[in-house]
C-alpha cells in the first residue's frame, strides 16, 4: 500500500490518526482479553476442571504475553508498526476463535497459553511506547496515559457485554464473537496505520520549527540480537532492575490476580458472574481517569513520587478486598472504583522513567524486557491464586500478600535515579530530557 503523501502544513498532525488506530487496536484486543476471567467461571461448570487446572493457561498466556514484548519491540523496528499489528491480531483472532473447540485442557492450554499470548504480546503495551516515542516530541505522557487507558476502556465497553453473552447464549458462543471483533480491526490497520512520520513526509509531533523530515532507517540488525544488546546495556543500571521489581508488582497485583481471579472471588462471596463482571468495567471506568490522568502528571512532575503514590494507593485497596468481599457489593464497588484509579496509573511514568534513563532509541526494547517481569509476575499470580484457592477455599491470602508487595515496591520507586539529574523527590517538576 502506498503512503500517504502529505503536502504542505496543516492544522491536523497524523500523529492522532495513529493514536487513534493504536487505541482501537488496544481498546478491542484489552476487551478480548478480559474474557479469562469469565473463561474460568464456565469451564469450571462445563468441564469440572479445577480453578488451578485453568489458571495454568491463562498464567502460561500471561508469561508468553510478557515474553513476546522485547522482541516485539525490536520486531516493530525491523518490519514495521502496520506488519506486526496485523500478524498479531490475525494470530489472536485465531486463537480465541478456535477455543470453542477446546474439550481437552492441553487444547486451552495450547490455544490460550501459546497462540493467544503470542499473538497479544507482539504489540501489549510495547506497542504505545514505540507509538509515543516515533510520533511524538511534545505530549509523549499524555499519549502514553491515552494508549494505556484503552485497556480499561476495552474492558469497560466489552466486557458486561461479553459477560450477558456468555450468561444467554454460553462461552462458545463469546469467543468466535471475540475472534469476529478482532478480524474487524484487520482493515481499519491495513488502511490508516503508518509505521513513522517520515512515510509520509512529516516530522514528529513537536519537532521544532525547521526540523528536517528523516529518511526511512530499517535497522539490518536482527531483531533477537538486537533485543539482547538492549537487555545487556540496561542490565548494568540498578534503576532497571528497581524499574523491573516496580513492574514485576505491577502485573502481579493487577492482571495476573484481579483479571483473572476477581469475578471468581465474588462467585464465593454470592456475587453473579454479570454483576461481578460489572465491577471490573467499574475498575476500568475509574482507571480511564486515573491512567490518563497519571499521563497528563507524568509531563510535569516527579515520575518516582507518582509512582510512589500510586502503588501504595494500589496495595491499600487490595488490603481492604477481603473486607468488601465479605460486607455487600455496594463496598466491592468501593474497592472497584479505588483501586481502578490505580490499575494502569503506573504505565505512563514507569515508561517516561524508562526511555529518560536508556533513550529513544533503546527504551522501548528496554521496556519490553521489563514488560517480560510483569508479565512474570502476572503468571505467577493468575497460576498462585488460583492454587491457594483449591488448597485453602479462599482468595483472602493472596489478595493480602500482593498488597502488601504493592507498598513495599512503592517506596523502591523513590530509589530510581539520581536526585541531582532526575530533580528532588516529591512532587517536584519532571526531567525535561523526558519531554
Amino acid at each position: 500500500m502506498e503512503a500517504i503523501k502529505v503536502k504542505g502544513a496543516s492544522p491536523f498532525h497524523y500523529a492522532w490518526v495513529v493514536v487513534g488506530v493504536t487505541f482501537l487496536t488496544l481498546l478491542v484486543t484489552a476487551g478480548a482479553m478480559s474474557t479469562p476471567g469469565l473463561l474460568l467461571v464456565a469451564l469450571q461448570k462445563d468441564y469440572n476442571w479445577s480453578t488451578a487446572t485453568i489458571s495454568t493457561a491463562l498464567s502460561l498466556r500471561l508469561a508468553v504475553f510478557g515474553l513476546m514484548a522485547p522482541f516485539a519491540a525490536a520486531l516493530m523496528l525491523r518490519f514495521g508498526l502496520r506488519n506486526i499489528m496485523l500478524v498479531a491480531v490475525a494470530t489472536t483472532a485465531a486463537g480465541v476463535s478456535l477455543t470453542a473447540l477446546v474439550s481437552q485442557s492441553w487444547q486451552l492450554t495450547l490455544l490460550w497459553g501459546v497462540v493467544v499470548g503470542g499473538g497479544t504480546g507482539m504489540t501489549a503495551l510495547v506497542l504505545g511506547a514505540t507509538v509515543a516515542n516515533s510520533w511524538f516530541v511534545q505530549r509523549r505522557g499524555l499519549v502514553l496515559g491515552l494508549m494505556t487507558a484503552s485497556s480499561a476502556s476495552g474492558q469497560l465497553l466489552f466486557l458486561p457485554v461479553f459477560a450477558k453473552i456468555s450468561d444467554e447464549y454460553g462461552w462458545r458462543t463469546l469467543v468466535v464473537v471475540v475472534g469476529c471483533v478482532l478480524v474487524c480491526l484487520i482493515p481499519v490497520i491495513a488502511l490508516f496505520m503508518r509505521n513513522r512520520p517520515s512515510d509520509i513526509g512529516l516530522t514528529p509531533f513537536g519537532a521544532p520549527a525547521g526540523t528536517k523530515v528523516a529518511g526511512p532507517v530499517t535497522p539490518t540488525v536482527n531483531p533477537v540480537v538486537m533485543s539482547f544488546r538492549a537487555l545487556r546495556g540496561a542490565a548494568r543500571s540498578k534503576d532497571f532492575w528497581l524499574l523491573c521489581f516496580g513492574f514485576f508488582i505491577c502485573g502481579l497485583s493487577t492482571s495476573g490476580l484481579i483479571g483473572t481471579h476477581l469475578i471468581a472471588a465474588c462467585g464465593d462471596h454470592g456475587i453473579a458472574e454479570v454483576t461481578a463482571a460489572s465491577m471490573i468495567a467499574l475498575i476500568g471506568l475509574f482507571d480511564l481517569f486515573g491512567t490518563v490522568g497519571s499521563g497528563w502528571l507524568s509531563d510535569k512532575y516527579d515520575n518516582r513520587a507518582l509512582l510512589c503514590i500510586y502503588y501504595t494507593g494500589r496495595g491499600l485497596s487490595l488490603l481492604f478486598l477481603p473486607i468488601a468481599l465479605g460486607v455487600d457489593l455496594w463496598t466491592v464497588s468501593l474497592f472497584a472504583a479505588f483501586y481502578g484509579l490505580y490499575w494502569f496509573a503506573t504505565l505512563p511514568p514507569t515508561i517516561r522513567l524508562t526511555t529518560s534513563k536508556f533513550g529513544l532509541s533503546s527504551g522501548p526494547l528496554v521496556f519490553g524486557w521489563m514488560f517480560v517481569a510483569h508479565q512474570i509476575g502476572a503468571a505467577i499470580a493468575a497460576y498462585g491464586a488460583g492454587v491457594t484457592r483449591t488448597l485453602e477455599g479462599t482468595y483472602a491470602p493472596a489478595f493480602a500478600l500482593s498488597g502488601l508487595l504493592c507498598i513495599v515496591a512503592g517506596f523502591a520507586c523513590l530509589l530510581i535515579g539520581d536526585r541531582k539529574s532526575d530533580g528532588e523527590p516529591g512532587l517536584a517538576p519532571a526531567i525535561k530530557s523526558a519531554a
